[in-house]
């Protein structure tokens, strides 16, 4: 992503690796359209 997202902009595609297994696709598997997504860096 080179632009940060502004009010109202649109999600950008991505697809992450879940910790416990498996693969989440961002936004699609979302199941509402108003979602908070947190990014947590587990390991410094």
């Amino acid at each position: 992503m080179s632009e940060p997202l502004s009010s109202g902009g649109q999600f950008p595609e991505m697809s992450l690796q879940l910790t416990e297994g498996g693969s989440i696709s961002l936004p699609s598997d979302l199941s509402t359209p108003l979602t908070i997504i947190l990014f947590y860096r587990g390991h410094w």
